[in-house]
């Protein structure tokens, strides 16, 4: 078939679709990431002040690459390119930038534009723009909105955060059970008012209580005379309005759901929680364990400044009191270093030894309370399973680190020295590690952000108590 007997609209979509792969392939690199030259050349039109040039160089982009040209400009021209590609920012844009981000450019944006904004956007990704602003500003916002919108934001930020109120869709479709597949399909095909997107149907009764559900591909496949409540799925993952967004990604996780119904306080249906809200949720929380164990922060290259000096800080003052305390068991046995010298060449290995192996015991153990593997069911064979790890562990190093001071210093009396400390350190790391984690998660405490402290109290300090302990015993 030649290029002539082609439909006319085919072809001109054909081209349109050619000229925008064109144009993304001038801006992305091999791996879809915004080009270094690519970035320059809109920075430069920004700081010329050539708004058209810009629009023509952002607008082939994808809304997420636009979001991250967003991050990799700096921050004082960010609102600059919002002015110039204003009609590029819808909400796709807005639902794809980094929270830090977003916030900043929220605030430098007059009160009716990010009204207009969070009108296009589903109502969780609405409440992500707005809960970070200031009460002042927040309420700005929600008086430009209209009184259908502000009414479902409002009731979204009355629900705890980083609970299922906050992260769910008011944007769903529910039936009464009455109703055959033929209604339902008429009803969808109807429908003007319609969520965007869904890919099941909830059943309810005369209380708005979910009774089932019925996924589309069985809504298709389905003889129309046939009743909801005869096709429908009985079993339901109903998730309540104020559970943890943690717990609703883990229930995701262990059922395999694409969507889940949102239940309040009466089991009332108000909204539903789908998979692509999830997989960002299961992103961010293990981020936030790895970054909290660290003492990092958000970690985020985009978070003010202030912020995370404040952050980093506090957490390096809390260690540097850990590091005094630690110091104070050193100096309790200088008499004994000052005697033999080479108990200062040893020491740092058997603590940092012990510390290492409690990090390893640590993080396994919170990844596992947060992921519900690690249970009141099975909470003594993970501690027997650490005890075995680091008994193996302490005797093999214990004894190879033996070996190097039996060749270098010719004392089998500190060899032996070594293999106990090492033994009983490794020991008191692996029972540290799984213990403290186990022990606040029990105190509804966050294992995640406090452990690190006192896992490290106890490596440290005791690490050089028993080492120092043992040589004035056996050396002194």
């Amino acid at each position: 078939m030649s290029h002539d007997d082609l439909d006319p609209a085919l072809s001109e979509a054909a081209l349109a679709a050619t000229d925008e792969h064109a144009g993304e392939s001038e801006s992305l690199d091999e791996d879809n990431r915004l080009k270094r030259d690519y970035v320059r050349k809109v920075r430069e039109a920004l700081e010329a002040g050539e708004n058209d040039a810009v629009y023509e160089l952002v607008e082939p982009l994808h809304p997420a690459d636009i979001a991250d040209l967003f991050e990799l400009i700096d921050g004082d021209d960010r609102p600059a390119l919002a002015r110039a590609i204003t009609d590029l920012m819808g909400g796709e844009v807005f639902a794809e930038l980094n929270d830090h981000v977003r916030e900043a450019l929220v605030e430098s944006l007059p009160a009716g534009e990010v009204a207009d904004i969070a009108e296009q956007l589903d109502t969780d990704d609405a409440v992500a723009m707005l809960e970070d602003l200031d009460e002042e500003d927040q309420q700005a916002v929600l008086a430009e909105m209209e009184p259908e919108d502000r009414a479902a934001i409002e009731s979204a930020l009355s629900y705890p955060e980083e609970s299922a109120g906050r992260l769910m869709s008011r944007d769903f479709v529910a039936v009464p059970g009455h109703m055959t597949v033929g209604d339902l399909i008429d009803f969808l095909r109807d429908g003007r008012e319609l969520a965007n997107e869904f890919w099941e149907v909830f059943i309810v009764d005369a209380r708005h209580h979910p009774i089932g559900t019925c996924q589309l591909s069985w809504i298709l496949r389905t003889p129309r005379h046939i009743a909801l409540t005869d096709v429908m799925s009985r079993e339901q993952s109903l998730i309540p309005v104020d559970m943890d967004q943690e717990e609703v990604a883990l229930r995701f996780q262990k059922y395999a759901l694409i969507s889940a119904a949102v239940v309040d306080g009466d089991g009332r249906l108000v909204g539903q929680i789908t998979v692509d809200d999830v997989v960002h949720i299961i992103q961010e929380e293990a981020g936030e364990d790895v970054l909290a164990l660290a003492g990092a922060g958000d970690g985020d290259i985009n978070e003010p400044l202030d912020r995370t000096i404040r952050s980093r800080m506090w957490w390096l003052f809390i260690n540097l009191l850990t590091a005094i305390l630690a110091s104070a068991v050193v100096a309790a046995f200088q008499g004994t270093i000052e005697k033999l010298v080479v108990l200062a060449v040893i020491m740092p290995i058997i603590t940092g030894m012990g510390g290492n192996a409690a990090t390893q015991t640590m993080a396994v153990t919170v990844r596992a309370l947060a992921t519900n593997q690690l249970t009141s069911s099975n909470t003594w064979r993970m501690i027997g399973r650490e005890w075995w790890i680091a008994s193996a562990n302490g005797i093999g190093l214990g004894l190879l680190m033996a070996l190097g001071c039996l060749l270098i210093y010719h004392d089998p009396k500190l060899s032996l020295v070594v293999v106990m400390a090492m033994l009983l350190n490794l020991l008191n790391a692996g029972l540290s590690g799984v213990l403290i984690p186990m022990g606040l998660d029990r105190l509804k405490i966050d294992p995640a952000v406090v452990s690190t402290v006192f896992v490290t109290t106890m490596t440290d300090t005791l690490g050089f108590f028993f080492f120092l302990g043992l040589a004035s015993l056996f050396l002194v």
